[in-house]
This record gives C-alpha cells, sequence and structure tokens, in this order.
C-alpha cells in the first residue's frame, strides 16, 4: 500500500501571456481555465473533422483509402476519443461558452463533433445528467453495477450487452417516468436522427460510413461501459448511496493530464460542477472524510489497470497501489478483505 503523496494532477497554472487567438476566445468564453478545451478543439479541426470528410470523397481509391483510413481512425478513436470525451463531460457540467453563444456552441459539439467520436447526438448529455448524477448508481440508475459480481468477466460482458441492447430504452422510460420530458424528447431525437443518418450514408459510402461512425459508436458504448464498470466497482453494500464509497479516485496518474482529471471520481460525484483543475485541491481538502470512509483510492494506476487487475482478481497489484490515507487499514490483508467485500454483487 501507498501513502498519500504529493499530487502531480494538473491544476490551474495561469499563462504568462495570452496570444491573440486566446484573446479572441476569451471574449466569448465564461472563464480562462477552458482554454485547453479550444485548443483541443482547434486540433479535432485540423485533423479529424476534415480526414473523416475526405474519406466520403471519390478521391480516394483501393489501397490510398485505406492509408487515410487507417490512421484516420487510430487519430480519432485513439488518440481524441479519451480527451474529447471527458472534455464533452466537463461542458455537460459548466457551460463553456458566455449565454449569448452557449447553446449553438453546444449545439454544433453535440451533432457534428460528437458523432465523430461515437456518441449519437444528444444520448450522453440525456443519461448522464438526467440520470446517472441524479441516481449515483444506486438502483434506478440503468447503467448501474450494483447487481454485477464486478471481478467478473462474465458479469461485465453481461452488463455490456444489456446496456447496448437496452440502455436507450431504459433511459428513455426513466426520464419519462420522472416527468424529465425534455431530455426524454432529445435523447429519442438524437437517437433516432442518428440511426436513419447512418443507414443512409451506408448508401453514400459504406466503408467510410463504418469507419467514421458506426464502429465508434459500438467502441464508444464499450468505452464507457468499461469507465463506469471500474468507477464503480467498489461498493460498500451497507451503504450503497454513500458517495464516498460507491466509487474510485485515481491520482498521479497520465490519464488525469490527458482527460481532465477524470480520475477524481467520487470528487466529480460529491461535487458534479466542481472545475477540473480544482478536484486535486479539494481532495486533499476532505482527506480525512475519505480516511473514515474507508474509500477507495489508487494512486499511479487509471481505470484500465484497475478493469484488468479485477477481472483477473490480482488484488494483490490493487493493494500494491492503493493509498492507506492515515492509515485508514492496519494491514494489507483488511485493505484486500474490504475490496473484495465491495466488489460482491448487490441484490
Amino acid at each position: 500500500m501507498k501513502t498519500l503523496s504529493a499530487l502531480t494532477d494538473p491544476v490551474y497554472q495561469p499563462k504568462k501571456s495570452l496570444s491573440s487567438y486566446d484573446r479572441f476566445w476569451l471574449r466569448i468564453m465564461n472563464d480562462k481555465r477552458d482554454l485547453p478545451f479550444i485548443y483541443l478543439l482547434t486540433l479535432i479541426h485540423l485533423t479529424v473533422l476534415p480526414l473523416a470528410i475526405l474519406l466520403f470523397t471519390p478521391l480516394l481509391h483501393g489501397w490510398l483509402w485505406w492509408a487515410v483510413a487507417i490512421p484516420y481512425f487510430y487519430l480519432a478513436q485513439f488518440y481524441f476519443k479519451g480527451r474529447f470525451g471527458l472534455m464533452f463531460h466537463c461542458l455537460c457540467h459548466r457551460k463553456m461558452f458566455k449565454p449569448k453563444y452557449q447553446q449553438a456552441a453546444h449545439n454544433y459539439i453535440t451533432w457534428i463533433l460528437c458523432p465523430l467520436f461515437g456518441h449519437a447526438p444528444e444520448g450522453y448529455f440525456s443519461h448522464h445528467m438526467g440520470m446517472h448524477h441524479v441516481e449515483n448508481n444506486n438502483e434506478h440508475d440503468d447503467s448501474s453495477t450494483m447487481c454485477y459480481q464486478r471481478d467478473s468477466l462474465q458479469s461485465f460482458f453481461a452488463y455490456f450487452f444489456n446496456f447496448i441492447f437496452t440502455g436507450v430504452k431504459d433511459t428513455f422510460q426513466y426520464l419519462t417516468k420522472r416527468n424529465r420530458k425534455k431530455l426524454a424528447r432529445r435523447l429519442s431525437v438524437g437517437e433516432i436522427t442518428y440511426l436513419i443518418f447512418c443507414v443512409l450514408m451506408c448508401f453514400v459510402n459504406l466503408k467510410a460510413t463504418l469507419v467514421v461512425f458506426i464502429i465508434p459508436l459500438l467502441f464508444a458504448r464499450f468505452v464507457m461501459m468499461l469507465g463506469n464498470w471500474t468507477q464503480h466497482s467498489f461498493i460498500d453494500h451497507t451503504d450503497p448511496e454513500n458517495l464516498y464509497t460507491n466509487s474510485i479516485n485515481c491520482i498521479n496518474t497520465e490519464y488525469n493530464r490527458i482527460c481532465w482529471n477524470d480520475g477524481y471520481h467520487i470528487i466529480h460525484h460529491l461535487r458534479p460542477g466542481l472545475h477540473y483543475t480544482e478536484m486535486p485541491g479539494e481532495f486533499l481538502k476532505r482527506k480525512d472524510e475519505f480516511a473514515a470512509r474507508k474509500a477507495i483510492v489508487f494512486d499511479g494506476i487509471h481505470y484500465l489497470h484497475i478493469f484488468i487487475y479485477l477481472m483477473t482478481k490480482q488484488y494483490n497489484k490493487l493493494a500494491d497501489n492503493l493509498v492507506n490515507i492515515n492509515n485508514m487499514f492496519e494491514t494489507r490483508e483488511q485493505a484486500i478483505r474490504l475490496m473484495k467485500e465491495r466488489t460482491r454483487r448487490i441484490v
């Protein structure tokens, strides 16, 4: 186990000087701390978007099409996917632009850019904001991990396929029952429109539609379910609504630098609107509360490591990276017993 060391995850560092490009965007933005999002969106517009369009044109044939398609897929689905998806997650919780520009910018990102990374328009926002953060992985959350054995690969695939085939329907029914009709309408319009769009584009260019839209959709939903599974793998069955003990934190990882401190998942559920640069400081403020509740915090590993260790039942490796805040565990064996207890299926 590890002691709580100094945090290396990103916090806000003011720029010494602003470029004219920075000043242009700051005129319409709410928070200068969001300038890194502008840089990311700029790169996407210079690379992913034009290449996606190029794949649908008649300019490329045979091996030349594949010579562009393969690096495009890597760039969009491996290099930018996490960065974009977690940026969009931040934008769902905090409005990036001033009121005059916010709705147009949000619609553009939702309907034009999100599909390039496997997100059907309006689906993520409706599910995440309308249900997941309301229910916090409890029984009425249709992406809840509670009723699954969370160190079982068989259980994970049951969870994944259940979401793939019934997730949209369940979310729509939940939003309708809770009288969140606007979100239910946005969800259904986005999903149906995207389905029709993909079918039509198959007649335009089947290969390009598969590479640009359909495969990324399946890949994105797999990645999101893997992430949610890992974030909510350790749950105290005696108090499943406790936000400290139904999620985890991952600190001091390169993943946090790339994906906007997404590892601070307990902090995010405690304070969903908190800016990502404030999460490390908020964690340190609450470290005594983490210790009192024996909250699960890992140092130096991220969600994919944790998923692999769980599926292979390598609790010893999880224990190697577990942070023993304020010596909340007396022994390594006690920590492993608690982790195993918290991955147990909750009926």
